[in-house]
């Protein structure tokens, strides 16, 4: 959740910026498709993420002067601390990256799905642990639900659920990293995608000397990767447009778009969902309603206040 979003908690939802959340969610709800053609055309996993951080940079690097950010990127480089944060930011995302798009190719779009569901539920704990913001009571039930959601998918994998934890976990570290960052998404993203574009320029260039890439071979997986960056960069700034103008509620209520959408992708793609598989996702989808529900309460609860 953009923290950009908390002081237009009580502003009324605009057209535009209601259409930009919807198609920045219904993006991220697809990307499993987009990868799952660029698997089939070639590419590896590992490849897939290094050709995602390069091509994303050209695009960062327009938005980031569109939105005039260029003076802010120069201070950048006088904070030494932030530049700091924004490594371990890397590291972060590189890790969801690489593990959600190893889940997609490898058909785990189903527990990729459940990594995202819980992240908004991880991020309500870590606001009180880290940033000692208040629970409500609706919040515990939300956490208690998703947490034994996920014992149930334990026992149906006769194991941890890795992938929607590390999935989850590095997503909800990464935002609470680049909320304590004094720096603004495009020119954040930007500096992350600089920094892994070292290894990801090392990895693609050694996998098209060997010849084992699937870029530059053929015209269909040179364009489908070429597309991972834009698929990532685009979404976020149409976040960053939808999260000024829309309510905080909206924004929390419209965060489970892309797992739902990632869900039926994964069952369109033949992925089997086991009984306990379905009892596990029943507590899960439990959870985010009693987190809607609440939120939507304390929202009329303090516009009420404020009339």
């Amino acid at each position: 959740m953009s923290p950009v979003a908390a002081s237009h908690e009580h502003a009324a939802p605009d057209r535009a910026g209601l259409i930009a959340g919807l198609v920045c969610y219904t993006l991220w709800g697809f990307l499993p498709i987009l990868f799952a053609a660029a698997e089939r055309s070639g590419a590896g996993a590992y490849e897939i993420v290094a050709w995602r951080t390069l091509w994303s940079i050209p695009l960062a690097v327009l938005f980031v002067m569109a939105a005039d950010r260029g003076a802010s990127l120069r201070d950048l480089w006088l904070s030494p601390r932030t530049l700091l944060a924004l490594v371990l930011s890397s590291v972060l995302i590189a890790t969801n990256w690489t593990v959600y798009v190893w889940s997609v190719v490898h058909g785990h779009v189903l527990a990729a799905s459940l990594g995202y569901y819980l992240n908004p539920l991880l991020n309500m704990a870590a606001g009180a642990v880290v940033f000692r913001e208040r629970i409500s009571r609706t919040g515990y039930a939300a956490i208690g639900l998703a947490a034994t959601g996920v014992l149930i998918q334990g026992v149906a994998l006769h194991g941890a659920p890795w992938i929607a934890l590390v999935l989850g976990f590095s997503f909800c570290g990464y935002g609470v990293v680049r909320k304590m960052a004094a720096v603004s998404a495009q020119t954040g993203l930007l500096v992350e995608c600089l920094y892994l574009a070292v290894p990801a320029l090392a990895y693609a260039g050694w996998l098209f000397a060997s010849g084992h890439g699937a870029f530059g071979r053929a015209p269909a997986p040179t364009l489908l990767l070429m597309l991972c960056g834009p698929a990532t960069v685009v979404p976020l700034a149409l976040f960053a447009f939808a999260a000024r103008r829309l309510p905080l509620t909206l924004i929390g209520f419209m965060q489970f778009i892309s797992p739902t959408l990632q869900f039926f992708c994964g069952l369109a793609s033949g992925e089997r969902l086991s009984p306990l598989g379905a009892l596990s996702f029943a507590f899960i989808w439990a959870g985010v309603l009693v987190f809607a529900g609440g939120a939507i309460v304390r929202g009329r609860r303090r516009r009420s206040r404020s009339a």
